[in-house]
């Protein structure tokens, strides 16, 4: 079908070359703003993730200490950007992700250090900060006379 309109024949069946390339540029300059933040927004969730997962750690760490009736602890290396829990196996932090500061603890070697949970539910207190390459990061702090752990948002101790 066919109409007839300001003295042109106008045809139902389809979109005019230009009226395609106007819908393609809009959607370059709509995927230029909403891309970037897409991948702002996985970097702050592998952030999260990766502090849920040590506050995770840590709190199963204190009640194995409590319903084993043994002292465990969870020792932080900076350098290679890792943690392990005694005798277990070593988790290494993801690229994007860096331990930027420690506070509390104990040194136990080249710049490590060393959280202590004890059978009373007590701990060594103190602060691990993690930080991702966009600058968003969390901080889990273990406090010395409860032993609880809690994850709050910052960028280090």
């Amino acid at each position: 079908m066919s109409r007839v309109g300001r003295g042109r024949l106008w045809s139902e069946r389809g979109f005019s070359l230009l009226e395609l390339l106007a819908v393609l540029l809009l959607l370059g300059l709509g995927s230029l703003i909403v891309v970037p933040s897409i991948h702002r927004g996985l970097g702050r969730r592998e952030v999260r993730q990766s502090a849920l997962e040590l506050a995770a750690v840590a709190r199963a760490l204190r009640t194995r200490a409590v319903t084993e009736n043994t002292p465990q602890q969870l020792i932080f290396s900076p350098l290679e950007n890792s943690y392990q829990v005694f005798r277990g196996r070593r988790v290494l932090l993801s690229p994007n992700i860096k331990i930027a500061g420690i506070e509390g603890g104990e040194p136990v070697g080249e710049g490590m250090r060393r959280f202590l949970f004890f059978p009373n539910g007590s701990a060594l207190g103190g602060e691990v900060g993690i930080l991702g390459h966009d600058g968003s990061g969390y901080i889990i702090r273990v406090d010395g006379l409860s032993g609880r752990v809690v994850v709050a948002r910052g960028k280090q101790p």
